[in-house]
């Protein structure tokens, strides 16, 4: 790789790590470092959520699968937007009913503690899980630009990334979210500039509309073909409502907003802002595809990444690759502060009975040491697998976003659920879920149930299972009390 690009590269990760400490601020308790002091502007927190949400299988794989397909891939932004305001609308407003520190903590308060926690540890188990896999995606263009081994290039993200947020928590993570968030986009803008003048100019898109490669709406109802947009808006839907209503990672920036209309308008707009994200993706791929960047044998990740170290002129191809790695590290800093504070605040502070806020402050530090080192380690073992890492990463979150998200339906809706109920739910649907996705997804898996089903049905079909085997259980040795926090709700 030329020097001027390794240079700009370099001087990138010092800039990151130099703005995030100086943004962080004095850290004096948890609240400080898991929430910014509940203090943080609504537009900060907008960019931030896009910018945790996109990670690096955006930048890389979206602009693949529109280069080896079409751009289809946008109708799941739709049902994103949809999802989101239906979160704004009847999820959000409840969780600004008093002081809460994470998403679970609302679940304590309509079923009981064993209910939070094992949402609390079903979120750990996915998030870090999917944010393994977003590390791993991270890696390969790191690996094909720098030479670097996955290995090497997994241990110096995890590095980079844990310096500011140890320090700084999710302050340092918000605001560097948002410089990241302008990198990458700078960086697409400007390939999206050079494939096309590479390709004949704007003119050239006219091939690609002539090909199919422009199509972005499919109305067909298919539960077998991945990208429909009844498939997109339904699915699309319940798995923005899941992730952005139910999942620590996302809650935790809206729970840092000023007020109620602050984390609404941060929720809303990001919804907003996704899918204008996606289109410019997703034409970076038609754009690729149209300068000859698709070579026959090349995996779909890889696409954007080689055109970069071959087209891109020095300094630029540098910047373009500093706006990778941001999308990563922004997603990978806000996995490992989610993490942390789901543990110390789910886990550490109710079963030690430890709730002195600078102790949780120690304990949320180590803790975010603990889980960096378990996303490396298990990016590290994804190295040899070959699906698409974004379809990769959805799929598995797709496990239990159904699970998370039926246990808030049945508790806002389903007034017989007890704490049992929707335990049972809860661990019958993962059963149930597990032989669907990861047979899918992981090769050799020894069970495979429906094979054929497209992934943005997974969360509708979770979240019915949960549902269902909720009210069934409700109704199951029923003597007409209703366990749990029930007045809460």
């Amino acid at each position: 790789m030329r020097s001027l690009d390794i240079a700009v590269i370099i001087a990138y990760f010092a800039a990151v790590i130099a703005v995030g400490l100086l943004l962080a601020g004095r850290q004096r308790d948890a609240s400080d470092y898991f929430l910014g002091h509940r203090g943080l502007p609504w537009w900060a927190l907008m960019f931030s959520v896009v910018a945790t949400e996109t990670s690096a299988l955006t930048v890389i794989s979206v602009p693949g699968l529109a280069a080896r397909g079409n751009l289809t891939f946008l109708q799941i932004a739709f049902g994103y937007l949809v999802g989101r305001i239906g979160v704004a609308t009847l999820l959000l407003p409840g969780y600004f009913e008093g002081t809460q520190d994470t998403a679970y903590q609302r679940l304590e308060h309509r079923f009981g503690q064993a209910a939070r926690r094992t949402a609390s540890g079903v979120f750990l188990f996915t998030r870090a899980l999917a944010d393994c896999v977003r590390i791993f995606a991270t890696a390969i263009p790191l690996a094909i630009i720098t030479h670097w081994s996955l290995t090497a290039g997994i241990i110096a993200i995890g590095f980079v990334t844990l310096v500011y947020t140890w320090v700084g928590g999710l302050r340092a993570v918000v605001w560097v979210d948002v410089i990241q968030l302008g990198v990458y986009l700078l960086g697409g803008i400007a390939t999206l500039i050079v494939a096309t003048h590479l390709a004949g100019g704007v003119a050239a898109f006219s091939r690609a509309w002539d090909t199919g490669k422009l199509t972005a709406f499919d109305f067909g109802l298919s539960f077998t073909k991945t990208y429909t947009f009844w498939g997109g808006v339904i699915g699309g839907a319940l798995l923005s409502a899941a992730s952005h209503g139910t999942d620590h990672l996302i809650v935790q920036r809206l729970l840092a907003a000023r007020n109620l209309k602050d984390a609404q308008r941060a929720l809303v707009g990001s919804g907003v802002f996704i899918i204008l994200q996606f289109a410019l993706f997703l034409l970076v791929g038609t754009s690729l595809w149209l300068a000859g960047a698709d070579h026959p044998g090349m995996r779909g990740d890889a696409i954007y990444p080689t055109f970069i170290t071959t087209q891109l002129p020095a300094g630029l191809a540098g910047l373009v690759v500093a706006g990778i790695l941001a999308a990563a590290m922004s997603s990978h800093a806000s996995a490992v502060n989610s993490l942390a504070s789901a543990s110390t605040h789910d886990f550490y502070a109710p079963l030690t009975g430890r709730q002195d806020p600078e102790q949780l402050l120690r304990v949320g530090r180590w803790l975010t040491l603990v889980w960096t080192a378990v996303l490396v380690t298990g990016a590290i073992a994804f190295r040899d697998q070959n699906t698409p890492v974004v379809q990769l990463a959805l799929s598995i979150v797709s496990l239990t976003y159904g699970a998370l998200l039926g246990t808030y339906i049945l508790g806002g809706a389903w007034q017989r659920a007890r704490q049992r109920d929707v335990i049972i739910a809860l661990i019958v649907s993962i059963l149930i879920m597990s032989p669907i996705v990861l047979g899918a997804v992981i090769p050799h898996f020894p069970v495979r149930w429906l094979p054929g089903l497209a992934w943005p049905w997974y969360v509708p079909l979770g979240t019915a299972i949960t549902v269902l085997v909720g009210v069934l259980s409700s109704f199951v040795a029923s003597d007409g009390r209703t366990e749990g926090r029930n007045d809460a709700a």
